[in-house]
């Protein structure tokens, strides 16, 4: 995925010298972190509303707990309320 010149490819370079991770595993961590933060709010609530479903939580605490987890995400989205979030789960 990424090489030594290409995009990342000396933040791989880095993690196999500083860590025990191979090239491979090293790439694969580069490319996890880098979809975490591409993440879009909508994607993150679908998700996270999903991961709490299973989790056994009712929609009334997820998505209150949502609403507090959006703020502290790397790239914050503006404030959405309860029935923006649930607009994005239920449609």
């Amino acid at each position: 995925m990424f090489t030594a010149g290409q995009p990342y490819g000396d933040l791989v370079d880095h993690l196999t010298r500083t860590t025990t991770l191979t090239t491979g595993e090293a790439t694969r961590v580069v490319a996890d972190v880098i979809a975490y933060f591409a993440e879009t709010a909508e994607a993150y609530v679908l998700r996270r509303h999903g991961e709490l479903r299973a989790a056994g939580l009712t929609n009334d605490r997820i998505f209150h707990r949502i609403a507090a987890e959006l703020p502290l995400r790397r790239v914050a989205p503006p404030e959405l309320s309860l029935r923006q979030l649930r607009r994005m789960v239920y449609g």
